[in-house]
C-alpha cells in the first residue's frame, strides 16, 4: 500500500528532506517504510499502520516548516520521534547580540559567506570575524542547509603540543577554544550549545585532529588561522566534503609562529584569491564593533605592526623577522 503527500514547491521539499536527505532516512528507520520523491510529491510505501504513523510525522514536519520555524536537525529528530519540538525562539540569538552585520565590511563578509563555498576573512580584533562565521553556521544549520558545525582552532601558537596539559582531550583544548565557545553561547545559548555538542551536531576540536577526515554536509570554521603553517592550511582545506562550507578567519597582525615560518593564512591568500567559489573578505578598523576603546587601541598599535587588507591597503606575503 502507499499514500501520497504533495509539497508546495522544490524549496519546501529541500527543507523537508534536510541535508543529504537526513530527514528522509530518519523517517524510513523510525517507521520501517519506504519513501519515494517525484517532483513535489512524496509517496509513502509500507504496511497500513506504518504508513499512517509516517504520514502523521510528515504532516508535523511540514506544519513546522509552514509555520515559519527553522527545521534544524534537533527539531526534525524530535518531531520524527513523536516529541514536541523546542518552543519557537528557544535558544535563539539573544537580543543583545544581533545576528545581522553592523558595518559595510561585515555586510560584505556576510554576503560572501552566503554565496561562496570557501571564504577567507582577515581583519583586526573586534571586527566580528569569528562571531559572524558562527552566526552564519547556525543560520545554515537551522535552515537545514548543513547538518553539523565543525569549529577548529590551532591549539597553541606554534605546534599544538597538548600532552603536558592535564585531563582528556576536551580539558586540554578548552582554554584554546574558549573564544569559539563564547561565540556559540552568544548565538545559541548555553543549553542549546551543550545539547548540540553532546549529539555531535556541533564539534569543536584542535587543528591537529582534522588530519585524515572528510567532512560532508558541514559548516567548518578555522579560527586564528594566521597561526597555521602552509602545510596545515592545505591539510585543513582538503578536509572539505560534499555540501560543505568553509570559513577561515585570522588577523595577520597577531601571528605567533616563529619568525622564519610563513603563516598559512597569508600563503593561502596569495595562492587562492581569484579561484571561483573562494572569496576573500577584508575587514578594517572601521568594522570594529567591540567597546569603542578597542578601535583606539588598534589605532595606537597600528604604526608598529604588520598589516593585511584594508587596515594597511596592501598584503604582506611573509611576516617580518
Amino acid at each position: 500500500m502507499h499514500k501520497s503527500i504533495e509539497l508546495r514547491d522544490q524549496e519546501e521539499l529541500r527543507t523537508f528532506l534536510g541535508p543529504r536527505d537526513v530527514n528522509l532516512r530518519a523517517l524510513r528507520e523510525r517507521f520501517g517504510i519506504d519513501l519515494v520523491c517525484r517532483g513535489h510529491k512524496l509517496k509513502i510505501i509500507g504496511e497500513p499502520d506504518a504508513i499512517e504513523a509516517a504520514a502523521s510525522a510528515v504532516g508535523e514536519l511540514l506544519r513546522h516548516i509552514r509555520q515559519g520555524h527553522p527545521l534544524d536537525p534537533e527539531a526534525a529528530q524530535r518531531i520524527v520521534a513523536g516529541e514536541a519540538p523546542a518552543p519557537p525562539g528557544a535558544g535563539r540569538f539573544p537580543a543583545v547580540r544581533p545576528l545581522q552585520p553592523r558595518s559595510a565590511g561585515q555586510a560584505s563578509y556576510w554576503e560572501r559567506m552566503a554565496t561562496n563555498a570557501i571564504v577567507l576573512v582577515v581583519g583586526p580584533a573586534g571586527t566580528g570575524k569569528t562571531f559572524l562565521a558562527v552566526a552564519k553556521a547556525v543560520e545554515m544549520l537551522r535552515a537545514g542547509r548543513v547538518r553539523r558545525i565543525v569549529l577548529v582552532r590551532p591549539a597553541v601558537e606554534a605546534g599544538e603540543k597538548l600532552g603536558f596539559l592535564p585531563g582528556d582531550l576536551q580539558a586540554k583544548v578548552n582554554p584554546y577554544l574558549r573564544p569559539i565557545h563564547d561565540a556559540l553561547n552568544d548565538c545559541l545559548g548555553f543549553d542549546q550549545t551543550q545539547r548540540y555538542t553532546e549529539r555531535e551536531i556541533i564539534e569543536i576540536l584542535p587543528l591537529a585532529y582534522m588530519r585524515g577526515r572528510t567532512l560532508a554536509g558541514s559548516f567548518i570554521i578555522l579560527d586564528e588561522a594566521q597561526n597555521t603553517t602552509p602545510k596545515q592550511m592545505m591539510m585543513f582545506l582538503t578536509r572539505m566534503g560534499e555540501d560543505s562550507h568553509v570559513v577561515v578567519t585570522g588577523d595577520v597582525t597577531q601571528i605567533d609562529l616563529p619568525p622564519s615560518e610563513e603563516s598559512g593564512l597569508v600563503d593561502a591568500l596569495r595562492r587562492l584569491e581569484g579561484i571561483a567559489g573562494i572569496a576573500v573578505a577584508r575587514l578594517g578598523r572601521a568594522d570594529i564593533v567591540r567597546h569603542p576603546l578597542v578601535q583606539e587601541i588598534v589605532d595606537a598599535y597600528a604604526a608598529d605592526l604588520p598589516h593585511e587588507g584594508p587596515a594597511a591597503g596592501g598584503r604582506s606575503e611573509k611576516r617580518p623577522a
